[in-house]
């Protein structure tokens, strides 16, 4: 009797360590899910595909540039569409994501090329931004930007 105790102790414990593992896997695949969301938004931005951009911003984005200035959805894409803002490069050096339900926020590090009003401007900036779950899918309703001092 006392070994099947043992037993089912042992089996008990093995069993919550399958499920908090299953557990932790799927909230790394939700990540990995938003990162690659916006991995792509960043190639969208140089390669001015609107119809991705357009699925994935949200009509309710507040977009701050690291200048200050503020976007909504409309104006953001239109600064692209007009060559006000061209995108020649983003590459994230550092992306973090936490989930929260049907929320996720978005911190890192990312090197951009931009040309801002004819202005060239290389820079590095820490940003965070954040995602709703959506019928839509995920879809990017906030950014906030800080260019980093130059190395």
């Amino acid at each position: 009797m006392k070994n099947l105790s043992r037993l089912t102790l042992v089996v008990g414990i093995l069993l919550l360590w399958v499920f908090k593992s299953y557990v932790a896997l799927s909230q790394t695949a939700k990540e990995t899910v938003v990162a690659d969301i916006e991995k792509k938004r960043f190639a969208a931005l140089v390669s001015k595909d609107f119809t991705y951009l357009n699925e994935v911003l949200g009509e309710d984005l507040v977009y701050c540039h690291s200048s200050g200035l503020m976007d909504t959805k409309a104006t953001f894409v239109q600064s692209i569409k007009d060559g006000k803002l061209t995108y020649n490069e983003m590459t994230p050096e550092e992306l973090k994501v936490r989930i929260y339900d049907k929320t996720a926020i978005i911190t890192g590090i990312c090197s951009a090329k931009v040309i801002s009003n004819g202005q060239p401007l290389n820079t590095r900036f820490r940003f965070t931004d954040v995602y709703i779950k959506r019928k839509e899918g995920w879809q990017m309703v906030s950014w906030q930007s800080l260019r980093l001092p130059e190395k």
